[in-house]
């Protein structure tokens, strides 16, 4: 377990939990608000934790975590830290399946991993994503303390996308 809130957990990914992301990933509003990572069987979802959560945690000692509620014990998302070779900075990124939106959850996981950046990693400055017709992202961004500054592209392909940063 990395972090620990009132009602929930936040740990590790592991291959263990490949049918979860698999169903995570293919979201309707996942693939609309973050995007389509092209998992489609249980084998690609294998094959995502490790090659994007496993290795970030062995290459910056952090990455997406899992998001479980304490009781009862269920996952309900992925909530973490990113470095994305195109950005200066780390940057938080997070989702919930949509049974578990607008209960606070976003909120409690992503505040709590801003806390873990600052207290555990000495981050000084977090940098966060999102879509502009995003706007429950954005009200739970701002509601965090970030502040819009420019708009980015990840990739030369990709759209353009908001970016916000705090300073933690």
């Amino acid at each position: 377990m990395i972090i620990e809130t009132d009602r929930l957990r936040l740990r590790r990914l592991s291959v263990d939990d490949a049918e979860f992301i698999l169903r995570l990933l293919n979201e309707p509003s996942f693939i609309q608000n973050i995007g389509d990572r092209g998992v489609r069987t249980v084998d690609d979802a294998r094959g995502y934790i490790v090659k994007g959560p496993i290795t970030s945690y062995e290459k910056f000692g952090f990455g997406l975590w899992m998001v479980e509620t304490k009781l009862p014990v269920a996952p309900i998302g992925i909530c973490g830290l990113l470095k994305r070779d195109v950005l200066d900075d780390v940057d938080i990124g997070y989702a919930l399946l949509p049974e578990f939106w607008s209960q606070g959850y976003a909120l409690e996981s992503a505040s709590a991993v801003i806390s873990y950046a600052a207290e555990k990693l000495d981050l000084k400055r977090v940098l966060a994503v999102t879509n502009s017709n995003n706007q429950s992202s954005i009200r739970l961004l701002e509601k965090m303390g970030f502040k819009y500054e420019r708009m980015v592209q990840l990739s030369e392909d990709a759209a353009e996308i908001k970016l916000f940063a705090a300073e933690v």
